[in-house]
């Protein structure tokens, strides 16, 4: 699935409506364990159109040569240790039913590379199938985004991919963005599929990297998501540190 500017991955036809997410009005994160932080519960569902920041679709594929694998053998094998493949330090908590349209999972990932603080937040799996599956974020995630997990063939090669179409959800995140963030998600991508392809049996893959500011406009109406800011929130915590260790000392 590919999704463009301002529209979303391509809408369900009849013979595939199976893999798609029923609409919610709230998300429940019930069937997760693991986690010791719930943030997602209660929240809406935000894509691109609901965000803040500048649009930008960033690709990222890994040819897997010396791998034997198909696409269909590689989602597989993805959607199973998908919480393996994300680089050290970030933790991935996957529904107990396994990555299938509807299930929401959540996450706990590293504001920035060697972080001891922890942003918990989590997505919805809005597609899936067996050459692809889609991430649709929830409100307070730092990212309004879907982010598109495929493989396909290129000649005799599987080629594994990511592919994301995101804004950043407030004015803070988008300033982080801007201070240096934008990169880092990147960089995240592009170890993971790095991880992806060492294991699907390409010994020394190359991940290739688009990046394309779609939308340079900032989306003003949607300022006040930073009401629901994992980013926000994960600051106040960090902030009342020194208090809780007084607090725990008396």
């Amino acid at each position: 699935m590919t999704a463009t500017k301002e529209t979303p991955p391509k809408m369900p036809a009849s013979r595939d409506a199976a893999n798609w997410a029923k609409p919610v009005d709230r998300l429940s994160a019930e069937g997760v364990r693991g986690a010791t932080v719930d943030s997602v519960t209660g929240k809406r569902v935000m894509g691109p159109l609901q965000g803040f920041g500048q649009l930008w679709q960033k690709t990222l594929r890994v040819r897997l040569d010396g791998s034997t694998m198909t696409p269909q053998e590689v989602i597989a094998v993805w959607k199973e240790r998908f919480a393996t493949f994300w680089p050290k330090g970030n933790h991935f908590y996957a529904p107990l039913a396994g990555i299938v349209p509807g299930e929401v999972a959540l996450l706990d990932a590293n504001p920035m590379p060697g972080s001891p603080i922890k942003m918990s937040t989590g997505i919805l799996v809005l597609y899936a199938d067996d050459e692809s599956f889609t991430f649709m974020t929830p409100e307070g995630h730092a990212l309004s985004a879907w982010i598109t997990f495929s493989a396909y063939r290129d000649g005799d090669v599987t080629v594994a991919q990511v592919q994301a179409l995101e804004r950043t959800s407030d004015p803070l995140d988008e300033l982080t963005h801007m201070l240096g963030a934008n990169r880092l998600v990147t960089a995240f991508w592009r170890q993971t599929l790095m991880n992806v392809g060492r294991a699907m049996g390409a010994p020394d893959p190359l991940v290739v990297v688009e990046v394309v500011c779609i939308d340079k406009r900032r989306q003003w109406r949607h300022a006040g998501n930073i009401r629901n800011s994992a980013t926000l929130r994960t600051m106040r915590h960090t902030l009342a540190a020194p208090l809780r260790w007084i607090s725990g000392r008396r």
